[in-house]
């Protein structure tokens, strides 16, 4: 869906709570977890959806606004519990234009990154649906992502955790970064996960590039096929169910390792149709 097909009509102004950096100073990343104050408790929605941000012109060609989509990064019962609450997790970008050669500010998450508490965010959404948890606790999660992909896990997880009345299926995590630092809620500036490392079900794989200046994505592609053989015998599962989250990237490397398990690319594929199909296969994905 192109970004300009969403309903942006009826914006929220949130109020911004907190900003945390997630990364350390000296990295060359910086990634800050956000936390917004909702002006109404009606603003509902579940894990895995998204909200858009309307960062405040004037913009290129005259247009008031400048719609990103980030996904929340708490559950349902809202970042710490309150519920009239959302976080959301930003990589502050650039880009280079391709004609000049000149490095420009990404738009939203610059706004974001440098808004202080107190600032208004105008929102809209939430979006999405398809990204969801599946309601039998007895489910498989198995979750591949990369950088602020890890956002709609941790709602995940944090929702599970929440219904501890028994989520008595797996739960695996393979989750990629450039450093061990880089590892958002999972470094010693924030390590939300631990709190569920020693669950019955869940269990991280932290994939660190072994060169710090090197992408994150060999590294992840490696430990999935190290862990090859639970990964396929969960997809063999009729109760598992996949998503794919953060770069796009991901879905490649994540392939790759299943090629590589399987033996054939074509194996592979049709089972990857078949999750489809029965709605046990999701990403959310970006270049």
């Amino acid at each position: 869906m192109n970004l300009s097909e969403y309903d942006v009509n009826h914006p929220y102004t949130a109020m911004l709570l907190t900003s945390e950096r997630i990364t350390p100073p000296a990295s060359d990343a910086e990634v800050r977890h956000l936390v917004l104050q909702m002006p109404v408790r009606r603003f509902e929605y579940v894990e895995g959806q998204s909200i858009g941000v309307l960062a405040p012109g004037p913009h290129d060609f005259g247009n008031e606004h400048h719609l990103r989509l980030y996904s929340i990064a708490n559950s349902r019962s809202g970042e710490a519990g309150r519920g009239s609450t959302i976080s959301i997790c930003v990589r502050r970008c650039f880009y280079i234009d391709e004609v000049s050669g000149e490095k420009y500010p990404g738009k939203a998450s610059n706004f974001l990154c440098d808004s202080k508490p107190g600032d208004p965010i105008q929102i809209t959404g939430p979006y999405g649906g398809a990204f969801t948890i599946p309601p039998d606790n007895t489910a498989n999660l198995l979750m591949i992502g990369v950088g602020t992909g890890i956002a709609p896990f941790r709602a995940f997880v944090k929702r599970i955790h929440e219904m501890r009345t028994g989520w008595t299926g797996k739960v695996r995590l393979f989750y990629g970064a450039k450093t061990g630092m880089e590892l958002l809620y999972l470094n010693d500036f924030r390590n939300d996960f631990a709190l569920y490392y020693d669950e019955a079900t869940f269990k991280a794989f932290e994939a660190v590039s072994r060169r710090p200046h090197a992408d994150a994505s060999p590294a992840l592609e490696q430990a999935l096929v190290e862990n090859a053989r639970e990964v396929w015998d969960m997809i063999q599962d009729s109760k598992t169910y996949v998503y794919l989250a953060g770069l796009s990237e991901a879905a490649l490397k994540f392939e790759n390792a299943m090629i590589v398990t399987t033996g054939l690319a074509e194996t592979w594929r049709e089972k990857r149709e078949e999750l489809i199909k029965q709605g046990r296969y999701a990403e959310l994905l970006y270049d």
